[in-house]
């Protein structure tokens, strides 16, 4: 029983660390902290060490030898922008009320490629998504305060910056990949990209999607397919506005869409977000609760809400704004289940917690949210559970190898192996011969 103490007692030490969470602009997270033994139940940041520059490699790593031949690559191997176009519809064949994230799922992982336009229609370029701008309480993974969050995503399911900053894929990039329409509640038909040519058509035809029955929280509001006309066109301009970062162009547009029709829910959260982008939070609490009134089945409002109170460390908020979201809809959102283990850590509840950070897992098979397996590990630890708690940081490192915070959680293994190690019985001695 000691040797547990002095353990749990170290691991406090150790993972003084990790769930940092902060602010993007233009996105809700929680704030900034880390999660450590004796800290007051509050998530505190731990700087992030300086690498070890590598060796420099030696010019036969770098240049051909004499009589070598240099391999050229197929043309399997080229590397080339990949444009895509279509259309996604619902299944009675009208548009989606609102736009659609395009998404390219490669071996269970997926990564966000564009949104389709007022009229469901898209045109992208694969692994070039610089313009994407995330809904919904979106990690900001740029953010040094946001540290190794990897773009989570509560709604749209970011995957944080994406882009090839080379520019192109091969055909053999695409192997084991497929093209979907990411919308909670709805379930997407798939395009497969597998075997696709680079010089193919362009056009992959139509996407349906189909409404799951099971549940009632959606990121589409009904109130948007009564908006009249005029508010219609405001609220696509000022949508247009956001995703190029014009915040106050984007807020005098949704601000017009809600004086045409009132009863706006989406053109209400969307101003929101445009107001939390100019910290102005007060206005932007006042129209996600207009949007909730509107419609009360609207999830993202309350996504940004989570987030919200979670900056001011109200953490009973956080966990009752998140447990409204999961009796909404416990399929499609994950950021609520990701929010709601780091409220019930700080509420100092870690049954509940690792509860949520578990269904939060499940509910991600995409892995949108890898740093949920990092706070898995980190309540685990605190629970001495050191061996589980070390197979989730694997699981963290596995699904997000470039995180900001790599090397911190690869310090953090060591240490609970160690002390999983101790707990080990002790192995009697071999017997003399």
């Amino acid at each position: 029983m000691k040797q547990q103490q002095v353990l749990r007692a170290a691991v406090g030490l150790v993972l003084a660390a990790g769930l940092a969470l902060g602010q993007r602009s233009g996105q809700t997270q929680p704030p900034s902290g880390g999660a450590g033994g004796n800290t007051g139940g509050t998530i505190t940041p731990t700087p992030t060490p300086t690498p070890t520059p590598s060796p420099r490699p030696d010019s036969r790593d770098r240049f051909p030898q004499p009589g070598e031949q240099q391999q050229q690559p197929t043309f399997q191997e080229m590397r080339r922008p990949v444009f895509l176009t279509g259309k996604v519809i619902l299944e009675d064949g009208t548009p989606p009320p609102d736009s659609v994230t395009i998404e390219r799922m490669c071996n269970g992982l997926a990564r966000p490629e564009g949104y389709t336009d007022s009229k469901g229609r898209f045109s992208i370029e694969l692994g070039r998504n610089t313009m994407m701008m995330a809904d919904a309480s979106v990690s900001g993974a740029n953010d040094p305060a946001f540290s190794g969050m990897g773009g989570l995503s509560a709604s749209r399911g970011g995957f944080g910056s994406t882009s090839n900053p080379a520019g192109g894929l091969s055909e053999r990039d695409l192997m084991g990949c497929e093209l979907r329409a990411a919308l909670p509640g709805y379930r997407s038909d798939a395009v497969m990209l597998t075997g696709r040519k680079l010089l193919d058509n362009p056009d992959v035809g139509t996407i349906i999607l189909h409404r799951m029955g099971n549940v009632e929280g959606t990121t589409i509001s009904a109130t948007s397919l009564h908006a009249p006309k005029d508010a219609r066109k405001a609220y696509d301009k000022g949508r247009e506005a956001l995703r190029k970062q014009k915040w106050a162009d984007a807020q005098k547009q949704l601000e017009k869409a809600v004086q045409v029709y009132p009863e706006y829910a989406a053109a209400w959260y969307e101003l929101g977000r445009s107001l939390e982008s100019q910290e102005q939070l007060d206005k932007a609490r006042e129209a996600y609760a207009k949007s909730l009134a509107a419609d009360a089945k609207f999830v993202n409002p309350y996504l940004q809400l989570a987030g919200l109170a979670a900056r001011d460390k109200k953490w009973q908020e956080v966990a009752d704004t998140t447990d409204r979201v999961v009796r909404l809809n416990p399929v499609d959102f994950p950021g609520a289940y990701f929010f709601s283990s780091i409220a019930y850590y700080n509420l100092k509840n870690l049954d509940a917690a690792e509860k949520s950070a578990r269904e939060g897992i499940k509910a991600d098979p995409q892995h949108r949210f890898p740093k949920i397996n990092h706070i898995l590990g980190i309540i685990l630890a605190q629970k001495g559970e050191f061996t589980a708690a070390a197979g989730f940081m694997k699981d963290y490192l596995k699904f997000a190898p470039k995180a900001s915070d790599a090397d911190v959680v690869k310090n953090q293994l060591a240490e609970l192996e160690k002390f999983a190690a101790a707990q080990q019985p002790a192995q009697p001695p071999a017997p003399q011969q």
